[in-house]
Order: C-alpha cells, then structure tokens, then sequence
C-alpha cells in the first residue's frame, strides 16, 4: 500500500519472465490513478525495492573474501530493501525496540489496520499510516492495539514532529551518518539502534550495519564462528573489511538466517539480475 499525496493506492507486485530478464509486473487498485501517479510509484518502488542499486563493486568486494563470497553468491541479484518514507522506518524501529521481529511487525500491523487508510471501499487492505493520522492520538489508543505506553507516547511524538514539520527529514540527506544519528536521537523513543536502523532502512546508506541490533550481533558471530559475545565497537570492528557495504552484508545476514530457519526457499531465486518494473 503507498500513498500517493493524500490517496493510498493498493499495489501488488509480481515477478515473471526468465531468471536472466526478469520483469515487475505492477497491478494497481484504488481510486482513479493519474498518469503522473504511475510515474511516482513506479520511481518510488524502485527505491524501496532498491532496482537502481548497482552491486558490481559490492559482487567483486565479496569474491575476493573467501568467507563472503559463498554467501553472497548464495542469494546473488537480492538488493536492499527501503521503506517508502523516514517516518515509516522510525515507526517500524520503535515498535521493533526490545522485542521479537515478529511481535513487533504485530503490532505494526494492527496500528495500519486501525489507523491506516484504504485504496477505496471496497478494499480491505490499509496503508500504513500518515504521519497525521496519527499526531492526534492519546496512548491509550497504542495500549488498544498492544503497545506500551512508553512506545505509544513516542509513536505520537514521532508523528507530531512530522506533521507539523518541526524534524524535516528531507535535510538528512546532505548530512554525513554520524550528523544524522545526533539528529535522529533527539526525537522521542529513537537511541543509536534507531537511528542507525533507520539509517540503512530508511535513507539507503548502504555502510550501516547497525552494531546494537542483537540479532545482528549473534548472526554475525554465528557466521563466523566467533566463541566470543560481539559488542558494538567489536561490529564495527568487524564490517569495516567489508565497507562501504556492510549494510549490505547486514542484509545476506538476515537472509541466511531466514534460509537456516526454513522461513526463505532459495532454491529457484539465486543469480537474478534487477527485474524492470512495468505497471499494467
């Protein structure tokens, strides 16, 4: 679900066509959809399924790591996922903060159920929400939908500082990452983990492996056999080989992960080149 303006448009995305010339094939739903608003969903899917990205240094850094390279031959032609907006990337990380993925995506889900806006009346599916359409909300609201009062008071925070343009994120993207997390720790409710969460899943900034992420941690020194508990000065420590792509690795991370779990099938994915969106 994006929205476009002020008009949320349902999308479903569909890959077809050989693994070598893969094709996007884009189905949208909603109200009366504008020339101009196919161009702004196809630009902006791009971005969010990162299709501009070119991984060729990235390819060439990890075939002359004997340990990287398996790995990121293994999921070959993955690129890195954005949220659509700032704001989305904060508000995942704020529900995300000190709990399951999966509780928090949870919970996610059922603040876009509840306060998200529909592609028409007839659909079912909700955007996730503006950050208007939740500056007026009281915690109690996010105590409804299972969040902490804690974390409710820094959803509405968040969203007022949005809404009413006292943060304006648009200004983060001339700043170097360091400025960007002084400035994304004075909001409410966003510490280092946030901001550099939002950093990489937010803005794009592809050398971010965000060192407080826990999983991380233990994905990174499952992976490498590592006997020792890795802290925050010892990831850095430790992606730095990889820069300025340990964002990247981040993600081949997780993937392997999933893979590990049975959760993500591999078998008929790998060695794809970035599909081309075409809307229909």
């Amino acid at each position: 679900m994006l929205v476009v303006g002020k008009k949320p448009i349902a999308v479903t995305v569909t890959q077809s066509g050989p693994l070598e010339q893969p094709r996007l094939k884009l189905e949208l739903t909603g109200h009366r959809i504008l020339p101009q608003e196919k161009a702004i969903i196809r630009r902006d899917l791009e971005n969010s399924l990162g299709l501009k990205r070119d991984l060729k240094e990235f390819y060439a850094l990890a075939a002359r790591d004997p340990k990287l390279g398996p790995l990121v031959q293994q999921f070959r032609g993955v690129r890195p996922p954005r949220f659509p907006t700032l704001f989305e990337a904060l508000a995942n990380a704020i529900a995300c903060q000190q709990m399951s993925l999966t509780l928090g995506i949870l919970l996610l889900s059922r603040m876009a159920e509840r306060f998200g806006r529909r592609a028409g009346r007839a659909s079912a599916a909700r955007a996730f929400p503006l950050p208007k359409d939740l500056a007026g909300l009281d915690p109690e609201d996010f105590r409804e939908l299972g969040f902490s009062r804690q974390k409710g008071r820094s959803m509405i925070a968040l969203a007022q500082a949005f809404s009413d343009g006292s943060f304006d994120g648009q200004t983060l993207d001339s700043l170097e990452n360091p400025a960007v997390v002084e400035r994304l720790v004075e909001l409410r409710g966003i510490g280092r983990w946030s901001a550099e969460y939002a950093l990489l899943r937010g803005l794009g900034r592809l050398d971010v492996y965000p060192g407080d992420d826990v999983g991380a941690r233990n994905n990174l020194r499952r992976w490498l056999g590592l006997r020792r508990v890795l802290d925050y000065e010892g990831v850095r420590r430790i992606t730095a080989r990889w820069q300025p792509y340990a964002g990247l690795v981040y993600f081949h991370m997780l993937l392997d992960r999933l893979a590990a779990t049975g959760a993500l099938d591999v078998s008929a994915a790998q060695g794809n080149p970035a599909p081309r969106p075409v809307i229909r």
